[in-house]
This record gives C-alpha cells, sequence and structure tokens, in this order.
C-alpha cells in the first residue's frame, strides 16, 4: 500500500472524509564505532561529517517506515501534517520522531 504524506493539511483533488488520528514512529540511535572514529576526526580538522550524516538520514528513514506502518495499522490511506523533530540523548545518542495525522481521502 502506497501511502501519500504531505506537510499540508490537503491534498489537491481529494478529500479527507474520516480522522484516523495522530500516526508516529520514533527512532533512537547512537553513530557505530567507526562512524564515532570518523566524526570525531572531522571535528577536528573541519568540514562535513559524513558518518554522521548517513547516521541520521537513516534514522529519519527509519522513523518515516514507523509512521508509514502505523497509519496502515489505523487503517488509513494518507498522512497529512507531517512533520520530523529530533533531539539528543545523553551525549552520543540522537531520537527522531515524525508525526501527522493519519487519514482516509477519497478523489472528488
Amino acid at each position: 500500500m502506497s501511502i501519500p504524506v504531505s506537510t499540508t493539511f490537503n491534498f489537491e483533488g481529494h478529500e479527507i472524509v474520516e480522522y484516523k488520528g495522530v500516526v508516529r514512529g520514533i527512532v533512537v540511535r547512537s553513530p557505530t564505532i567507526v562512524q564515532g572514529i570518523m566524526g570525531g576526526l572531522k571535528n577536528i580538522i573541519g568540514g562535513k561529517i559524513g558518518a554522521y550524516t548517513e547516521m541520521c538520514e537513516q534514522t529519519r528513514q527509519d522513523a518515516y517506515q514507523h509512521l508509514l506502518e502505523h497509519a496502515e495499522q489505523l487503517g488509513a490511506n494518507a498522512v497529512v501534517g507531517f512533520r520530523y523533530d529530533s533531539s539528543d540523548l545523553q551525549d552520543a545518542a540522537t531520537e527522531v520522531l515524525c508525526y501527522g495525522t493519519a487519514v482516509v481521502i477519497k478523489k472528488v
């Protein structure tokens, strides 16, 4: 099932016929040893920290997949009001949360 997701609160050419509720995906991740070493070296010399970028992108992707699974479990066929949020936990862990409202839409 392909679930469309929007940061807005509607879909052009569709109407929302049912609200299923808030859906979320959350992942907490810390860098691997290799990512930590590479990130530490880049921190010293400066520049883009590719190892951390990769870790953060994978974490966002995982959280997004969890959100889609949650929406599907509720019987939704779309998600509106989609947002990401993140925070640091302790010294080396990052939490990524994505959330939105699961809805049922139909073409008008």
